[in-house]
């Protein structure tokens, strides 16, 4: 009888460590579930974010045009090529290190390769890094055609940068530095870099454009987070929105969307086709609303896409703005 109850109680131990994650996760067994398609691809590169890369190259190029007497093609599709791919490559890395640790174990948003075992995570690693690699090849083709060597070295952070967002042992986007390193990279340098490549000065109007650019780009990081705060509570990862709530997130949030069109205003003092570019607040204050009025986090992945559009649109204005 007492052997009985010592192998049941055995038994119900065994079956409760099985639930639980164990070991290495990067060596966990591929889980049997449906193949993965390309849509599933397709989703893992998350393209709702491209508008944030797109969008400095834009503003970049016509800072460029609006001091040049010519537009430097060429060089601004490759600008493009290094912008799209690091973010694309980012995106990737993002779902190997959260779905390792099992961050996305729980998460609202759309699933992710790695967290929902239907990928071996070296496979996702890989992807994202053969993206780090082309866009590395991209920049070195702008280094060589513009001979501005130093540039290798701001290459090289950015790949890093990318890489330790939720990389390494103790990644900075696990606190609360992710909106230090989307504003500065994919709003300053991206920006500033594109307008340098092509003619070798920083205008003022490069410099507003490239803080508006990193301003959105915070203010998609927020509503990405604010959408996963209870998850990313409940496994340590300290997000900004976690440290300060969802009320602080909610008004940061709104400064981030709204500050870039008070640049605009100021520069339409110097450019004044840059007063259309306030018909992006046609995408940006239903984002608005949505990050103050949702009831459900899985509603912030609208506002997402919508603060994204916002931004390329934005560019497109002032592109226009610059060139005209």
């Amino acid at each position: 009888m007492a052997a009985s109850s010592q192998r049941k109680k055995k038994t119900r131990r065994s079956a409760r460590t099985s639930t639980r994650t164990s070991g290495n996760p990067a060596r966990r067994p591929v889980l049997e579930a449906a193949p993965v398609t390309a849509s599933d691809w397709i989703g893992a590169a998350r393209l709702r974010t491209l508008p944030l890369a797109i969008a400095p190259v834009v503003i970049g190029t016509g800072a460029a045009r609006s001091t040049g007497p010519e537009l430097h093609w060429v060089i601004a599709l490759a600008c493009l090529a290094v912008a799209v791919f690091l973010q694309i490559g980012v995106n990737f890395t993002n779902d190997y290190s959260d779905g390792v640790r099992g961050t996305d174990a729980h998460r609202v948003g759309p699933a992710r390769l790695t967290a929902s075992g239907r990928v071996r995570p070296r496979t996702v690693l890989t992807i994202g890094l053969v993206f780090f690699a082309l866009a590395a090849l991209a920049g070195l083709a702008i280094v060589v055609r513009t001979e501005q060597w130093w540039m290798l070295a701001v290459g090289a952070v950015s790949i890093i940068a990318a890489w330790f967002y939720t990389g390494g042992k103790r990644p900075y986007g696990y606190y609360a530095l992710g909106e230090v390193f989307v504003f500065v990279f994919f709003g300053l340098v991206a920006t500033l870099g594109t307008t340098w490549v092509q003619v070798f000065e920083l205008p003022v109007q490069a410099w507003l454009g490239a803080i508006a650019t990193g301003l959105f780009a915070c203010a998609v990081l927020l509503a990405n987070n604010l959408r996963d705060i209870d998850q990313d509570r409940e496994v340590g990862k300290r997000t900004l929105t976690v440290l300060i709530g969802r009320r602080a997130t909610q008004v940061l949030f709104t400064l981030f969307v709204l500050a870039p069109f008070g640049i605009a205003v100021f520069l339409a003092l110097l450019f004044p086709v840059a007063w259309i570019s306030l018909l992006a607040l046609l995408a940006g204050l239903p984002a608005i609303a949505i990050v103050w009025s949702y009831r459900q986090p899985k509603e912030l992945v609208t506002a997402l896409a919508l603060t994204s559009l916002t931004s390329v649109l934005y560019a497109v204005a002032l592109f226009w703005a610059f060139v005209s």
